[in-house]
């Protein structure tokens, strides 16, 4: 079956079910070949509970950009050690930042868009493709409230980018949710979040919003909204 037409039926099949029913699912269909890729921030954190309660034994993964927050790697140890579960840590290539760094300097992402998503490529976009090897589908804690770039997005896509079933289990749930679940369970997450800082990526290159800003204002804030993707989601 083609690819994209598979998406379409299980976005069909699965759209509106609970986010727990959804990952259960997919962990089972896909066993052994489902991944699920967490930033550590609130919505990746729920998913992370909720696979624990599933599948212990389900492959988690995160990126270690190099230019991480401090509390975001206190949180890699903190869930780790609460769930009794092991995530993965892909770096990227020391050999490709070094060549960047050199040439383009160690903030170049400030300088113009084209050299901040070509840090985003070299720190997350070539280790996310190793980390995809071998899978067949790709858990993510995306939401459609979160940004103009991701109002269109579905429960289960195809990311023909990656070569995956792309699945979005809290697609409809908003921020209130999100919350209202980390609270209710106890969750983990991340400190910065109570400063301010609803979406959190690399120190340089994130902020803490101001009152009434969008969710992802504080994501490379210097850029226009439509640009604020590190490539990670690229639709097609």
């Amino acid at each position: 079956m083609d690819h994209k037409k598979e998406a379409e039926i299980l976005n069909g099949k699965l759209s509106g079910l609970p986010a727990e029913e959804i990952l259960r699912w997919f962990l089972m269909e896909f066993s052994g070949k489902a991944v699920f890729s967490s930033s550590l921030g609130a919505e990746d954190q729920a998913i992370t509970h909720m696979i624990s309660g599933i599948r212990k034994s389900a492959r988690i993964f995160t990126l270690d950009t190099g230019r991480l927050f401090p509390e975001t790697y206190d949180l890699i140890d903190l869930t780790s050690k609460k769930y009794g579960i092991t995530i993965e840590v892909f770096f990227p290539d020391s050999a490709e930042v070094e060549k960047m760094v050199n040439s383009k300097g160690i903030n170049l992402f400030y300088d113009s868009i084209e050299n901040r998503k070509l840090c985003c490529g070299i720190r997350k976009i070539h280790p996310l493709r190793r980390a995809f090897a071998g899978m067949d589908a790709w858990i993510c804690g995306l939401r459609r409230e979160q940004s103009v770039t991701r109002k269109n997005m579905q429960t289960v896509e195809w990311d023909e980018t990656n070569g995956l079933i792309k699945v979005n289990p809290l697609i409809d749930w908003t921020e209130e949710q999100v919350w209202n679940y980390l609270k209710h369970h106890n969750v983990p997450y991340n400190k910065l979040h109570d400063q301010g800082f609803p979406s959190i990526g690399c120190q340089p290159c994130t902020r803490a919003v101001m009152q009434g800003e969008d969710v992802r204002a504080g994501r490379w804030w210097w850029e226009n909204p439509e640009s604020r993707e590190c490539g990670l989601h690229k639709k097609n």
